[in-house]
Parts: C-alpha cells; sequence; structure tokens
C-alpha cells in the first residue's frame, strides 16, 4: 500500500512538472567567432521545452533577416525544415559582427459586433488594422506586439555597427559585446524599450543541456533605472537569455480574463465570459543565444 501511494506521488509530481515546463523558442549557431576567408555558420532553429534540444516542433526560417557587419542585407542558404527543428547557413563573406534575426510585430486586440466580442484575425498589422474591424464595429481596444530573436556571431575582429536599436519593441544594446563572454566575467547589457531605457525588466538567463542536469540552472536578474544589468557566467557554454512585458489586461489582473473569484486558484467554477476590464497591454519579447568561452 505504501508503495502504491509512493508511486501515485512521483507520478503526480511529474505531471505537474512537466506541465510547468515552458516552451522556448531559440536559433542555436554552430559558432559564434570564426576566422578565415570562407566561413559559414549553420544554424539549428527550434521551439522546445528543453534548450537545443529538438523535441517539439521547428521555428519557422520564413522570417529570418540577415544584417552583414557594414549594415547591409544578407541572406540565409541552405534553409530546411524537418519534423522537430529548421536549419539554414550564412555565408560569412564580410569580416564584423554579424546579425542574425526573425522579428515580428503587429496588434492584438478586440471589438463588439451585434453584441459579440470578436478577436482581431492573427497577422493584423498597423497597416492592416483598418480593414481588419468591420463597419459598425464598437468598443474597440488594441495593443502592439513585438517579438525579436537574434544571435550574433562574428568573423574575425569583433564590431559594433549592428547595435543601434531602431526603437521599436524590446532591444538590447551590449555594453559588453555578445561574441566576448568568458565564464567567470562579468558581462553588461542594456535593454531598451520602443528607445527608452527599460527599467525593472525580469530577465531570465538559462545555460543549455538542462536535459541532462536536475537543477535548471536559471539565473532571474532584473535591469536598473537605466536599463542595464550585468551577468556573471558560471561556466562555458551556451545560454538563453529572455525578456518579455505584457500579457494580461490594463486594470485588470494579467491572464485571468473570463474567469471568476477563485478559478486562478482552482477553487470554484469559472464565471461566464466578461468584457474586458481593460484594454489589452502592450507585449514586447526578446531572446537570444548567448556563447561564453572559457577563460
Amino acid at each position: 500500500m505504501k508503495a502504491r501511494f509512493l508511486i501515485a506521488g512521483a507520478l503526480a509530481a511529474l505531471t505537474l512538472s512537466t506541465a510547468a515546463q515552458a516552451h522556448r523558442q531559440w536559433m542555436l549557431p554552430s559558432s559564434t567567432v570564426l576566422s578565415g576567408d570562407d566561413s559559414w555558420v549553420t544554424v539549428d532553429a527550434a521551439v522546445s521545452n528543453d534548450l537545443f534540444y529538438f523535441e517539439h516542433f521547428p521555428m519557422s526560417t520564413d522570417n529570418i533577416a540577415v544584417t552583414r557587419p557594414d549594415g547591409s542585407a544578407g541572406q540565409i542558404e541552405n534553409a530546411a525544415k524537418g519534423r522537430y527543428r529548421s536549419t539554414f547557413d550564412v555565408h560569412l563573406t564580410q569580416p564584423g559582427t554579424w546579425r542574425i534575426a526573425s522579428v515580428s510585430t503587429g496588434v492584438m486586440g478586440s471589438y463588439m459586433l451585434n453584441g459579440k466580442r470578436e478577436r482581431l484575425p492573427r497577422g493584423t498589422t498597423k497597416e492592416t488594422l483598418a480593414t481588419a474591424i468591420p463597419a459598425g464595429a464598437t468598443d474597440v481596444q488594441t495593443a502592439e506586439a513585438a517579438n525579436r530573436n537574434e544571435i550574433f556571431v562574428t568573423l574575425g575582429a569583433p564590431t559594433t555597427n549592428l547595435f543601434k536599436p531602431t526603437g521599436v519593441g524590446l532591444e538590447m544594446v551590449p555594453v559588453t559585446h555578445p561574441n566576448d563572454l568568458v565564464s567567470g566575467e562579468s558581462a553588461t547589457f542594456q535593454f531598451l524599450l520602443d528607445g527608452k531605457p527599460a527599467s525593472s525588466l525580469k530577465v531570465t538567463v538559462i545555460p543549455g543541456g538542462i536535459r541532462y542536469r536536475d537543477s535548471l540552472g536559471q539565473m532571474d536578474l532584473t535591469t536598473g533605472a537605466d536599463g542595464k544589468l550585468s551577468v556573471t557566467w558560471p561556466q562555458p557554454g551556451m545560454y538563453w537569455l529572455n525578456a518579455s512585458i505584457g500579457g494580461g489586461r490594463e486594470g485588470g489582473p494579467g491572464g485571468s480574463e473570463g474567469k471568476g473569484p477563485g478559478a486562478a486558484e482552482g477553487k470554484g467554477p469559472p464565471s461566464p465570459p466578461q468584457a474586458p476590464a481593460g484594454p489589452p497591454e502592450r507585449r514586447a519579447s526578446y531572446v537570444t543565444t548567448l556563447e561564453v568561452l572559457a577563460p
């Protein structure tokens, strides 16, 4: 009997642990620091629970943009999409630091039509917002969303031309070059939201290889008033860095739309859907993969 209870408890804990895992989007370069006259980088791109392990679904490469050190546009080559990951190559034809990024912006929200609240269709942008809202719609509530997933690779000596912010969404402006990170040393990064310092921003840093260790090794950091934070790398390897804002409703609890009292804690049945407490919050996210070298 005791053994059965122990097994049941273990299964319940496993279920809760699995449910708590988050799907993480990432790009993993074959190298971040290169030399030579004919250098290439191969990038794996996926969405998974375990960082840098392919077990969920591939990340789309349709929106990947490559920027050369001089600011001109590069391209991905040999793109392929598999069951669990996408891959592509980038030919480094100029010395300096390259950016490989997937950036998306859009508008989310809802409106009332014929007594019913409708949501804006996926893919709505500032340019298509007017046509996405039908005639007769009222109580239109919208918010912008911006997502940036980028990595940096350097051929030869590092350069900083690409770090000029665009002023849209969450961006990282390195104080320490992202291709000059060493374990045991501190690195400083500044985060901006729409071109201004993102103060009190929660930033998560997780080392890769979590599939093969008991501890997640997550570092939870917060930016200062100037949008800056420092992180000391405990060991060499690949690290996933993520920051995000928004996701709730202004004037109401985030993520609790349509739930009755106690529903968030699992106490009592949910109430019927109600009108949102306020317009949706602005959403923005930032993701990068950083390689930390041994001293």
